[in-house]
Order: structure tokens, then C-alpha cells, then sequence
């Protein structure tokens, strides 16, 4: 019979486990993967896929290791917890905001043919 690991679990534990589900689906998002097409690579359900990416504390351990390496060949749970994979750091530069400006008067007088 499952039941419900939340009650059981410190509430710090509990963020802990949110933190490694965001992770994982920022890295997946990182990657350009689909949910499905990791889920499947993983041998997992969808719906176990979401669960994962919530940060379901009634994940197994095998689960979350099967679903990084679906996302991330070869990639360790210490380089995702740091976020050290490059497709993070390529994401993360896109997500950068750049203040845009107007011309100067002397600018759109250069692009003026």
C-alpha cells in the first residue's frame, strides 16, 4: 500500500528534494529535451517524470539516478546539485537580460542612408 512520505520528512528535507526536482528540469530544459522522451529513455512513466521534477520525496533514489542519466550521460548528482553542466551556463546566458536603449541622435544619424 503507498502512502504519503511528506508528513514524515523535516520540512528542510522536503525543500531539499523541490531543489533537486528544479534541477533537474532546468538541466532537461537546458538540453532542449521533452519530458516523455526522457521518462521513456529512463524506463519511467510520465507521470513518475513529473512526480521527479515536483520533488516527490516518494521517489526511490534508482528513479532519480535514472532519470539524470536519461537527461545527462555520465553527469554525477554532485555536478547537478552544483550546476556545473554547460548547457546550464549557455541557458543561463540566454536568460540574462540586457537593458536596451534608445539611439543617440548622433547613432541614427550613422545608420541613416
Amino acid at each position: 500500500m503507498k502512502y504519503r512520505e511528506s508528513p514524515l520528512i523535516p520540512a528542510s528535507r522536503l525543500i531539499e528534494a523541490a531543489d533537486i526536482g528544479a534541477k533537474l528540469t532546468r538541466l532537461r530544459t537546458a538540453r532542449k529535451l521533452r519530458q516523455l522522451d526522457v521518462a521513456a529513455r529512463a524506463g519511467l512513466s510520465r507521470s513518475t517524470a513529473v512526480l521527479i521534477e515536483k520533488g516527490d520525496p516518494g521517489r526511490t533514489v534508482a528513479q532519480i539516478l535514472r532519470y539524470l542519466e536519461a537527461v545527462a550521460p555520465g553527469l554525477t548528482m554532485l555536478a547537478l546539485l552544483q550546476e556545473s553542466d554547460p548547457s546550464l551556463t549557455a541557458l543561463e546566458q540566454l536568460e540574462v537580460t540586457q537593458r536596451v536603449r534608445p539611439l543617440s541622435p548622433t547613432e541614427l544619424q550613422k545608420l541613416d542612408f
